[in-house]
């Protein structure tokens, strides 16, 4: 692929940073930035950072175009991590004539990333733009799990056009169809219609409210730990926290949970990309949602940074194993309990049609999941999970 028909590279000199020449041990100085100039091996990256400025189908929030470059002059203001990194800014995506176009590009520009073992970070641009992220994994022809943190659904319905928050329905009807399961966290009841959260249940996704994440955020841990690429909608935030956004409410996630949210996602040895949508610098105060992206931005990276790489279950001996027998289900529950990390995955047995072999799923779970196992209970994640893939 060819990276500059794709990008407009950014300059430190465009950046909304004052005295940058002082910020030599920052990672303004630390993260390549794309210079069309010179050769540039994308595998050197672990990391690819891009902002897609895209307002076209995006639900009254048309200055979020600006938002890339606000997140860049947080971010590169803040100090590195103790383990080295390799971080590149490709810089923003040109729009293409048609948002059908910059849809495809970014879908393009993911895979090609992903397929060379580095994680695209997107910065949108409308929510919508990760429904072009999903494509990407169309074009790689695999199954995907996503994620949305979002106080919305998005779902839309079959008649509709696509819209920032109307894509998830596209998700689902889209064939050939590669989504395996769709999962959000942080829905706000009043804000979703009771008929969206039946046809979220209908479907057998995952749906987590606000309140229960945040009575115990060690939850979200499994859910995004699952995904193959997770989206953030900043209106999952609460107003107090993040001003920057026309569509969120006086409730939400905290900005300190939102962070530990975003190190969950980067510590998830699976995930493969990661975006974030919806902010408008133009509503912001003090620049004090921009530095909470930024500070988002750097929790996902110190997360990345310290990945265990223990979902593989190649060593057995890594794990300690649990057979539990549970009424009601159809065969002993058995759990993996990485030495590690201290992470747990529970097996759910998947019935292939005409064939007498079955096949295993290893989900992942919480302490909590086991506990409920031990008290002759089934989680409502293990029912979810069984269902999906056996219906």
């Amino acid at each position: 692929m060819d990276i500059s028909l794709y990008f407009d590279p950014v300059s430190i000199d465009s950046l909304p940073i004052q005295d940058a020449e002082s910020l030599t041990d920052r990672l303004l100085y630390n993260v390549l930035m794309y210079n069309p100039d010179e050769p540039l091996d994308i595998q050197e990256a672990d990391i690819a950072i891009f902002g897609v400025p895209e307002v076209r189908n995006t639900y009254r929030n048309p200055s979020c175009s600006l938002a890339p470059d606000e997140i860049r002059g947080q971010f590169y203001q803040l100090y590195g991590w103790r383990k080295g990194v390799r971080i590149i800014d490709l810089g923003n995506l040109r729009l293409g004539n048609t948002v059908e176009d910059t849809y495809t590009a970014v879908a393009q520009v993911v895979s090609h990333l992903i397929e060379n073992k580095v994680i695209p970070i997107i910065l949108g641009g409308g929510n919508d733009i990760a429904f072009a992220n999903y494509r990407a994994y169309e074009l790689m022809e695999r199954v995907a799990n996503v994620v949305s943190i979002d106080s919305c659904f998005d779902l839309g319905n079959e008649n509709m056009p696509i819209r920032s928050d109307a894509y998830v329905n596209k998700m689902v009807l889209q064939q050939p169809n590669f989504l395996l399961n769709y999962a959000n966290i942080g829905y706000q009841s009043y804000m979703n219609s009771p008929e969206s959260v039946g046809m979220m249940e209908s479907l057998y996704f995952e749906t987590y409210r606000v309140g229960l994440m945040r009575c115990n955020l060690e939850e979200v841990e499994p859910v995004v730990r699952n995904a193959d690429m997770v989206s953030l909608d900043i209106s999952a935030v609460r107003r107090p926290d993040a001003p920057g956004c026309p569509h969120n409410s006086s409730n939400g996630f905290y900005g300190e949970e939102i962070c530990q949210i975003a190190k969950y996602v980067g510590l998830s040895d699976k995930l493969s990309s990661f975006g974030i949508y919806e902010y408008d610098p133009t509503l912001d105060y003090n620049h004090q949602t921009s530095q909470l992206i930024a500070h988002i931005l750097w929790y996902f990276v110190e997360g990345f940074i310290f990945r265990q790489s223990d979902g593989n279950f190649k060593n057995k001996n890594d794990y300690r194993q649990f057979n539990i027998s549970v009424t009601g289900a159809l065969d002993e529950m058995v759990f993996f309990h990485s030495k590690k990390s201290g992470r747990w995955w529970v097996l759910v047995p998947m019935y292939q049609k005409d064939k007498e072999q079955v096949q295993y799923y290893y989900l992942p779970c919480s302490k909590r999941d086991y506990d409920l196992a031990c008290e002759d209970k089934i989680s409502d994640r293990w029912w979810r999970t069984y269902h999906k893939i056996n219906q």
